[in-house]
């Protein structure tokens, strides 16, 4: 029998405020537990939420990068259940009337591009923490996260295949990243989301019956475990059995899905306007202000790269695909001149690297100021392409300043001229049976001779005097 798949996102990103969505807690991370809660954090009675305002700009920032309508009146609403890193017993969002609503954004998988609808992006706060493995048979609840910003963001259900709900992931976390929003540290919490899965018989219009998946925060994962849930439920199917709607959690260690709850409804939750929030409106003026301070969005840097750089289309896609990767080009080009150079660095070498780990660039060790140097010493010739190779190893493992490690390890590249033709006329007469098959018009000899002297040099000698070098004494 031949099955489709039908998945639905929702993504959840923690926006880059300095505080809390309705407190002035922090949102810092990595503080010790309980240290960043406020009364409102805490739920106490006769406090009263505030709502932050560069909040609203963030997600309205997301809303006009994908062409969404903008409600410059939204509401709050109150969203009621019960769990101990929830203390006020609800959560305040947006459900009657969310800040964004109606957008879209492209996604490419095996070479084809496809548009995937977003329903709507709601502001929420976030809920605490519950902390299993700290104390013997007891739950801790650390409340630093509650009250976190949040934007959640609600697809379409159009995706139909892991690699497209991955796609569809990297294209959210890219814009997010380049808008400035989210700092899209996904190791952190900053991004997660929860996966609808369904399955249907081919052609068959109507949707099946959907289990989602909770809290989810790796592309590895995401594609690990939609493809289970794939093969889940096909299974049920075919046994003659029914899917159940329930929440499920992925267990990365046994690349499995299992059941945490029956999927609850909306009217579970029992939503009700939040009495203590007025509608926040945002006016004309605003709106346009945060119009006019839209920063540039991966296509058009994309577009800039080929037209005014002249870097080839792949090359293009491949550095704008991250803002990292993005700002490390624009300043190693600012301070080489030389754009195509660097387009080569980042494109062959560091892309290397990152497929061989399968990270992110702002997970490695590589920083836009590490590796502007490196290519600056590259132009400026203090050291070869293949000892910035080497250069570029050793930063990849620790760190380390590119400068240090010319300095310590003695790789300053070797541009004394008369120092190498006694090194390339020391190499000509070991080799007397080359040089004659080289004048005899054995050409391709040429980058044996080369190769030796930078052998002798351990790399250090400059490939371009060599080759003048070696060109006279040959000749």
């Amino acid at each position: 029998m031949s099955w489709e798949t039908v998945i639905g996102l929702e993504i959840h990103v923690q926006l880059s405020t300095k505080s809390k969505l309705f407190s002035g807690g922090s949102t810092e991370f990595g503080a010790e537990s309980n240290t960043h809660v406020d009364l409102i954090d805490m739920g106490l009675p006769g406090v009263l939420p505030v709502a932050n305002r560069e909040a609203f700009y963030k997600a309205i920032r997301f809303g006009l990068a994908i062409g969404a309508e903008i409600n410059q009146t939204s509401t709050f609403d109150r969203k009621n259940y019960f769990y101990p890193d929830l203390p006020k017993g609800y959560q305040i969002t947006q459900m009657t009337k969310p800040i964004v609503e109606k957008g879209s954004i492209k996604i490419i998988t095996n070479n084809e591009e496809k548009v995937i609808n977003i329903t709507r992006a709601h502001l929420e706060e976030d809920a605490g923490k519950s902390i299993h493995d700290l104390f013997e048979g007891e739950t801790g609840v650390d409340l630093n996260r509650a009250g976190t910003p949040l934007l959640e963001i609600v697809s379409e259900p159009e995706i139909s295949s892991a690699k497209e709900a991955v796609a569809y992931f990297k294209a959210i976390r890219q814009l997010v990243t380049f808008l400035d929003i989210c700092d899209g540290n996904m190791a952190e919490g900053s991004m997660r989301c929860d996966v609808n899965v369904s399955i249907k018989k081919t052609n068959e219009s109507e949707l099946g019956t959907r289990a989602e998946l909770k809290n989810i925060n790796s592309f590895k994962f995401i594609e690990k475990a939609i493809n289970y849930e794939i093969s889940r439920q096909i299974r049920v199917l075919e046994n003659g059995e029914s899917v159940v709607q329930e929440t499920r959690l992925y267990d990365s260690e046994k690349n499995e899905t299992r059941s945490m709850r029956s999927k609850e409804e909306a009217n579970d939750y029992r939503y009700f306007p939040c009495p203590d929030l007025l509608p926040v409106v945002i006016s004309d003026d605003e709106l346009q202000e945060i119009i006019n301070n839209l920063p540039e969005l991966p296509e058009e840097k994309e577009k800039k790269y080929i037209s005014e750089i002249g870097l080839e289309e792949s090359e293009a896609k491949i550095i704008s695909s991250s803002k990292t990767m993005a700002n490390m080009f624009e300043q190693a080009s600012s301070k080489t001149n030389d754009a195509k150079l660097v387009a080569r660095w980042l494109v062959g070498d560091v892309s290397a690297l990152l497929n061989k780990e399968n990270i992110e660039i702002d997970e490695s060790n590589l920083s836009a100021e590490n590796f502007g140097k490196l290519i600056e010493r590259i132009s400026d010739n203090t050291i070869s392409g293949k000892i910035a190779k080497s250069v570029l190893e050793e930063i990849w493992e620790n760190g380390s300043d590119v400068d240090e490690i010319i300095e310590s390890k003695g790789l300053v590249q070797i541009q004394d001229e008369s120092l190498l033709e006694e090194i390339a006329n020391k190499i000509i007469e070991s080799n007397p049976e080359q040089v004659l098959a080289y004048k005899s018009g054995k050409d391709k000899l040429f980058g044996f001779f080369v190769g030796q002297v930078m052998k002798e040099t351990q790399g250090k000698a400059n490939p371009k005097s060599v080759n003048e070098i070696l060109k006279k004494l040959l000749s």
